[in-house]
């Protein structure tokens, strides 16, 4: 994909993923995943949206730039994957993601968040710390049986406190972001 205008990442998107998206998701998680998902697991992920499952894209006009995850569990919203097509990085796109995340965990009345991490991603840890989260361990060989997985979790994200955090963040933002309807 082409490196977008300003103009066109003035503007960002959020929309609940459908099944149309998933020709689209899957050049991004091709090119940012060794081991992508297959468009089996994204259709079956998008049929449990409402059941236990949040799965979001962002756009710029036309263009989906980036998608988002999440799975409840017991006591916790875990975050299944945050990808955001590489011409794109820098644009805050999974900033907006991540805060779709977290809004709809608290929504959900999860008290706490989770996700897994590369220990070699260094710039995605910084995005989850920015947004509370701290390491709690590490999941060896978890990729591809190679690389270390940083487990990192956020709590009492139904506070105040995290209220405010979340909202200093979004006022951080460049340009405009819109929801969708269903994420409202």
């Amino acid at each position: 994909m082409r490196l977008l205008s300003e103009t066109d990442l003035s503007t960002i998107r959020i929309d609940l993923m459908r099944r149309r998206h998933v020709r689209q998701i899957q050049k991004i998680e091709q090119r940012v995943y060794p081991r992508p998902w297959s468009p089996a697991v994204f259709a079956t992920e998008i049929e449990q949206i409402g059941h236990g499952r949040i799965y979001v894209v962002a756009h710029a006009g036309r263009h989906l730039v980036g998608y988002a995850g999440l799975m409840v569990v017991p006591d916790s919203a875990h975050i299944t994957n945050v990808a955001v097509e590489p011409a794109q990085h820098r644009h805050a796109i999974a900033t907006r993601l991540m805060l779709t995340l977290a809004r709809e965990s608290i929504k959900l009345g999860c008290p706490a968040m989770t996700l897994e991490v590369r220990v070699s991603n260094t710039a995605a840890q910084a995005l989850y710390r920015r947004f509370g989260f701290a390491p709690a361990g590490i999941r060896a060989r978890y990729y591809e049986g190679t690389e270390d997985a940083l487990v990192m979790w956020v709590h009492d994200i139904g506070e105040p406190e995290y209220a405010e955090r979340l909202a200093g963040i979004a006022a951080s933002l460049p340009g405009t972001t819109t929801w969708s309807e269903e994420l409202r």
